[in-house]
């Protein structure tokens, strides 16, 4: 089981690697929306910002996140860490239910070009 660290580097990782895109990745991940990344295996949140192409991660709270964030993900530790690291695809894991993906519905066209 992945822990808190290994989350919040993936989550660093990801950021870092929304940052270096180009073209339609790069105007998908430019919103300015509050984020909520939910590791229901360890029972946390990761609270923050999608802004300028970057996850800022704000906070890290136990239990559900303390306020609905306009993106929500929610998803295993180990499923976060596998994404990243390039083992896991989104759109399967999405499609499978292992991967939660909640937003309005255009983040939600904006976002599937990060697929």
């Amino acid at each position: 089981m992945a822990t808190i660290e290994e989350c919040r580097s993936a989550l660093d990782k990801l950021s870092d690697n929304m940052a270096g895109a180009n073209g339609d990745v790069q105007s998908a991940a430019a919103l300015d929306r509050s984020l909520s990344c939910r590791i229901t295996d360890l029972d946390i949140t990761f609270v923050g910002r999608l802004r300028d192409g970057r996850i800022v991660v704000l906070d890290t709270v136990e239990g559900p996140p303390p306020e609905k964030a306009e993106i929500r993900l929610a998803m295993t530790g180990d499923d976060l860490v596998a994404m990243v690291d390039g083992e896991l695809h989104f759109a399967k894991a999405w499609g499978s239910g292992r991967v939660k993906l909640e937003a309005g519905l255009r983040d939600l066209m904006r976002l599937r070009k990060l697929l």
